[in-house]
């Protein structure tokens, strides 16, 4: 495939990003972008160089000329957009969170796999050539033995309706806590001995603030927290016995800092130049769709439905519950 026609489906915030990116990267193109109106779809594919727009998703996922679609709408409707994509026989990258739950996550992976067609998870920090430097640093014994480690992601989006919103799978876990959990599967792994966790909650039901534990079966431990009530440092942090090592934004990840147990700094690492940090993944799904993969390495279908069974699992300890559940 010399080149990856890729579609939009969605023309909010996010994907504007995603246009911005594929708008810099040499072998993709802005082919198509749908939207529920015709007149937004025309103005998203004016402004970011789309060769077609769609006025309907219906529509659009008929077009047989798409490679691959990336589904850029609220996670609540994720499900329903993902099985319109499949059954018209398309590849699919999904934005986090892949769904609202798990059972819908296992129906997405069941019909790709049947239909044999690519399925993945836009989890952009999963893909980026951070992961391996910081997995490289942890593992190279410089902060000595790694028993801890925390994490935290917060923006102030309380004011945003669908974050308070039950009807879409709103509250902190499935927008940021998500971040965490991925950083601490990155850098912990999955062997999870217990999980606890607890919350503040919106008027309407749905975490607010969180704080989850996790305790592994080797004795280290993972504090995690994340909340749409105000910006946090969003910094990374793994613990050792010699020592200690800090990423910036665990969002988007910028450096590594290790210093020794007198807090003296021994080793610095700055991220590669990147378009806007996207373009990982988009090259992922268009290496695994060249070798007829149906998921990217850097994000299998059995960790997808594993951070989905983690995060019913903790709404289930919070007593958070979507109406369509």
């Amino acid at each position: 495939m010399e080149k990856l026609k890729l579609a939009i489906l969605g023309a909010g915030n996010i994907a504007g990003n995603m246009a911005r990116t594929i708008r810099e990267m040499e072998d993709v193109e802005a082919y198509a972008i749908g939207a529920r109106d015709i007149a937004k779809a025309e103005d998203f594919a004016k402004k970011y160089g789309f060769q077609k727009a769609y006025g309907s998703y219906e529509e659009m996922v008929q077009d047989d000329e798409i490679d691959l679609i990336y589904i850029a709408t609220p996670h609540s409707h994720h499900y329903q957009h993902g099985k319109l994509c499949l059954t018209h026989g398309k590849n699919v990258l999904c934005e986090k969170a892949f769904t609202a739950t798990a059972k819908q996550a296992e129906e997405l992976v069941d019909l790709a796999k049947e239909k044999n067609l690519l399925l993945a998870e836009a989890i952009w920090t999963r893909y980026m050539p951070m992961v391996a430097t910081m997995r490289e640093v942890m593992n190279s014994g410089i902060i000595g033995t790694p028993s801890f480690l925390t994490a935290n992601l917060g923006y102030p989006i309380a004011h945003i309706p669908r974050m308070q919103d039950p009807a879409l799978a709103g509250g902190s876990l499935l927008d940021l806590g998500v971040y965490t959990l991925n950083f601490a599967a990155m850098l912990f792994g999955d062997k999870i001995k217990k999980t606890t966790a607890t919350c503040t909650y919106t008027t309407t039901g749905m975490d607010e603030s969180d704080v989850i534990v996790l305790e592994y079966e080797d004795g280290r431990v993972a504090n995690l927290s994340c909340t749409m009530m105000g910006a946090s440092d969003r910094k990374g942090i793994i613990y050792g016995s010699e020592g200690y090592m800090v990423i910036e934004n665990i969002n988007n990840f910028e450096s590594i800092t290790v210093f020794d147990k007198d807090h003296k700094q021994l080793l610095f690492k700055e991220r590669e130049q990147q378009i806007t940090g996207f373009e990982y993944q988009v090259r992922a799904c268009k290496e695994a769709i060249e070798k007829n993969q149906g998921e990217c390495e850097a994000m299998p279908h059995q960790e997808i439905l594993r951070i989905m069974k983690q995060m019913d699992e903790i709404r289930g300890i919070l007593g958070v519950r979507y109406p369509f559940e």
